[in-house]
């Protein structure tokens, strides 16, 4: 399941959660304890963020692959 990160256009508040596509988007809890009114009740909006990529285990560039010499031949 991927992590999605949200944001309250109402209060600036933001949170992660781990859940699946299809499900629906958080209630802001911020929100909901300040006013506890229904008609209040704001849904966070998905925010846009830089995915992480991380290499691990052995490879080329931990090999000394990539600072080997060419050999004069």
């Amino acid at each position: 399941m991927p992590i999605y990160e949200w944001v309250c256009s109402r209060c600036g508040y933001e949170k992660e959660t781990l859940q699946s596509m299809n499900a629906p988007a958080p209630v802001c809890l911020k929100c909901v304890n300040e006013f506890k009114d229904k008609n209040v009740l704001k849904v966070m909006k998905r925010k846009i963020s830089k995915s992480t990529f991380a290499l691990k285990g052995g490879g080329w560039f931990k090999d000394g692959y990539s600072n080997k010499k060419k050999e004069k031949g």
